[in-house]
C-alpha cells in the first residue's frame, strides 16, 4: 500500500478411478482430498486437463530430459531446471536429438513448436506410463508446462531428503495457456529493505504459480534502493534508512542487474517503480535541490508519508536529475516499462501535477521505455502506449476510453498487505480485511464501468512492506493469498469457482510448508 492510501463454473478434470470431492462451506476447514497423499493439485487451474491416476509416469534413475538438437539457451535453461527439479533419480546431463527422432521410454521431451496454437505462455503437456513430452511456442510455455508438472507430483519433489520419496505423475493430457498477458506482483523494499538472495526466493516461489511480473518498488520516503552512479548521494544518504528508524540498504547496479536476469531465467519480468513527485522524501534529503527552497526535508522513518515530501516540480533543477535516474535505470532494465508511481500528490494544482506527468512522460520514453502509473495519473494527456494502474481511484475509465490498457490491482482484493482479519497482528487495514477468498472472487474483465476486459492488460497484487520487518512477515502475509491471484489472472473465469479452487489451495499450502514458507491464514 501506498501508506497515505486511506491509512471450473465447473472445473474441466476428468479423474478416471476417483471421486469428485464434495465442496465443503467457505467456513469450515476444507479438507485435502485422499488422492493427493501421491500427487498433487494444480494452481492456476488449466484450460483443460484429463488425468488418469490408475495410470502413472513414474521418475527413476533410467529417466532423460530431451530436447531437440536445434534448441536454443532458453529452452536449454529450462530443461536444465527440470533436470535440476527431478534430481537425484536424473542422473544423466539433458540430452540434444534430432526433431524427428524417436526416444526410448521412461523420458521427458521439451519441443518447441512454432505453429502451436496455444498462445507465446501455452502449453500441451502429455503425459503417459512411458514418456512425458511438452510442445510449446516459446520457452515460457515450455516453463510453465515444467511448473505444472511440478504440481502434479507430491509436496515432497520440494525436498531431496524427504523420506519414502516417490516421484509419480499421474497420466493424461493437459492444454493451457493464461487469460491475460500481465500477472504481476509487486514488492517494496523501500519501507523494509531485503537483501538480493530474499528477492530471488520470492522469485522462485512466485514462478512455480505462473506470474510473470515482478514490479519492484525501489523509492519511498522512508528509503532509496537503487544505486545511481550519476547520484551517489541517493544510496549514500537515501540508502541508510527504512521505517522504524533501523539500518536500510540498497542494491548495487550489479545486484540490480542479477536480480532481473534470474528473473528472466524464471520467466518473470522486473518492473522497477521509482515514485515521483510525492513519495520522495529519502530522494529529497539526498539532493536538497529537489525542493523548493534548496533545504533538506528532515529524515523520515514513520508509517504513512510526511506531506511536504513533494518535488519542485515547476523548478529545472529537478529535471537532469530525474533524467539521470530513468536513463540508469533503464539501461539495466531489459524489460520495456519503467513505473513513475505518481500517486497521492498533496500540495500541487492540479496544472502542476498533469504538466509533470506529461514531461515525465516524454522523459520515459526518450529513454525506450513504456510508461507505467498508479490510477491517478490518468486524467494527464496520456499516449494510449502508457499504463495506467489501478487502485482506487475511478479515473482508469478516462485512460480505457483513450484505448490505453489498465492493470488491475483494487485495493480491497488485491492488496497483500492488508490483515486477513481483526486478530492478524502484521499488516493495515484500510481496504478491509483480505482473506484467500477475497482476492479470489472477483472478476477484473468487469470489475471497473468503464473498463471492457479488452482494456484490462491483467492484474498485480501490491505488497507494502510498512508492517513486514523480516522476510518472514513478508512471506506471512504473501502466502497464500498471492496464489488466489495467480488463478485469478490466469484461468479462465467461465472455469474459476471457490469450491474448486478452496480444496487445492489447501493442497497448495503443504506445498508451502514443505518449501519452508511462512504462509499466513
Amino acid at each position: 500500500m501506498k501508506s497515505e492510501r486511506m491509512i471450473g463454473a465447473r472445473l474441466v478434470v476428468t479423474l478416471v478411478a476417483v471421486a469428485a470431492c464434495t465442496s465443503t462451506p467457505a467456513t469450515a476447514p476444507v479438507p485435502v482430498p485422499a488422492r493427493l497423499t501421491q500427487f498433487g493439485e494444480v494452481i492456476p487451474l488449466p484450460v483443460s486437463m484429463q488425468l488418469d491416476t490408475s495410470r502413472v509416469f513414474r521418475v527413476d534413475t533410467s529417466t532423460v530430459v530431451y530436447i531437440n538438437e536445434s534448441a536454443d539457451s532458453a529452452v536449454l535453461g529450462v530443461a536444465k531446471y527440470l533436470r535440476t527439479m527431478l534430481a537425484p533419480y536424473v542422473r544423466q546431463d539433458v540430452q540434444r536429438v534430432a526433431s524427428s527422432s524417436a526416444i526410448a521410454t521412461k523420458n521427458i521431451r521439451l519441443t518447441i513448436d512454432p505453429s502451436s496454437p496455444n498462445g507465446d505462455e501455452g502449453y500441451a503437456l502429455d503425459i503417459s506410463p512411458e514418456a512425458i513430452a511438452i510442445v510449446a511456442k516459446s520457452p515460457a510455455g515450455l516453463f510453465y508446462g515444467v511448473q505444472t508438472i511440478r504440481q502434479l507430483l507430491p509436496p515432497s519433489i520440494e525436498n531431496v531428503g524427504a523420506v519414502n520419496r516417490r516421484l509419480i505423475i499421474p497420466a493424461g493430457r493437459i492444454v493451457d495457456s493464461p487469460r491475460f498477458t500481465w500477472r504481476g506482483m509487486s514488492l517494496d523494499v523501500a519501507r523494509h529493505f531485503l537483501p538480493p538472495g530474499d528477492v530471488k526466493r520470492f522469485i522462485d516461489l512466485l514462478s512455480l504459480y505462473k506470474i510473470n511480473r515482478l514490479h519492484l518498488h525501489l523509492s519511498d520516503d522512508q528509503g532509496w534502493r537503487i544505486e545511481i552512479k550519476s547520484r551517489p548521494a541517493l544510496t549514500a544518504v537515501g540508502g541508510l534508512t527504512q521505517v522504524g528508524g533501523a539500518a536500510g540498504g540498497f542494491f548495487t547496479q550489479d545486484d540490480y542487474r542479477d536480480i532481473v536476469q534470474y528473473a528472466a531465467s524464471r520467466f518473470i519480468t522486473v518492473v522497477p517503480e521509482i515514485d515521483m513527485p510525492a513519495h520522495s522524501n529519502a530522494a529529497m534529503v539526498s539532493y536538497p535541490e529537489l525542493t523548493c527552497d534548496h533545504i533538506a526535508p528532515p529524515v523520515y522513518t514513520s508509517v504513512g508519508a510526511p506531506r511536504s515530501a513533494v518535488m519542485c516540480v515547476d523548478s529545472a533543477n529537478i529535471y537532469p536529475i530525474i533524467d539521470d535516474i530513468v536513463r540508469e535505470i533503464s539501461a539495466m532494465t531489459p524489460g520495456p516499462w519503467y513505473h513513475i508511481g505518481g500517486d497521492e500528490v498533496p500540495r500541487l494544482t492540479r496544472t502542476q501535477y498533469l504538466t509533470f506527468l506529461e514531461r515525465m512522460q516524454t522523459i520515459v520514453n526518450s529513454h525506450g521505455k513504456q510508461m507505467i502509473g498508479w490510477a491517478d495519473i490518468a486524467p494527464a494527456n496520456l499516449s494510449a502506449m502508457t499504463i495506467v494502474q489501478h487502485w482506487s481511484t475511478d479515473s482508469v475509465q478516462l485512460h480505457a476510453a483513450r484505448g490505453g490498457k489498465v492493470i488491475m490491482s483494487p485495493g480491497p482484493h488485491a492488496y497483500l498487505d492488508m490483515k486477513y482479519d481483526s486478530a492478524t497482528i502484521l499488516g493495515l487495514k484500510w481496504a478491509g480485511f483480505i482473506t484467500p477468498r477475497t482476492v479470489y472472487d472477483w472478476d477484473p474483465g468487469t470489475y471497473r464501468a468503464g473498463v471492457p476486459e479488452s482494456a484490462v492488460l491483467g492484474v498485480e497484487a501490491p505488497f507494502w512492506s510498512e508492517t513486514a520487518v523480516r522476510p518472514e512477515d513478508f512471506e506471512f502475509l504473501i502466502f497464500p493469498r498471492v496464489i488466489a491471484m495467480a488463478e485469478v489472472g490466469w484461468t479462465p473465469q467461465n472455469l474459476r469457482a471457490w469450491s474448486s479452487f478452496a480444496p487445492r489451495l489447501e493442497f497448495g499450502r503443504l506445498r508451502l510448508k514443505a518449501l519452508g514458507v511462512n504462509a499466513g491464514n
